[in-house]
C-alpha cells in the first residue's frame, strides 16, 4: 500500500524538479521529513514530499527573479 502510495509523489517530484534546483529539494526533503512526525505518526514521508515542492518552487522563485529580462 505504501508503494502505491509513493508512485505517484515521486512522479510529481522527479516531474518538476530540475537538476539546478536538486539541492533545494534535497535540503526540503531532509527538513520536512525531520518535521513529519511531529505532526501525526507515519507523517515523515508526506512532509518529506510538502518540503520538497516548497522549496523547490522558493528556489524556482528566487531563480527567475535573478534571471535578467
Amino acid at each position: 500500500m505504501r508503494s502505491v502510495m509513493l508512485l505517484p509523489i515521486a512522479a510529481l517530484v522527479l516531474a518538476g524538479a530540475g537538476p539546478a534546483y536538486a539541492k533545494g529539494c534535497i535540503r526540503g526533503a531532509i527538513a520536512g521529513g525531520g518535521g513529519g512526525p511531529y505532526v501525526g505518526k507515519g507523517h515523515a514521508l508526506a512532509g518529506a514530499a510538502a518540503g520538497c515542492v516548497a522549496v523547490h518552487h522558493h528556489y524556482a522563485k528566487k531563480a527567475a527573479a535573478k534571471k535578467p529580462a
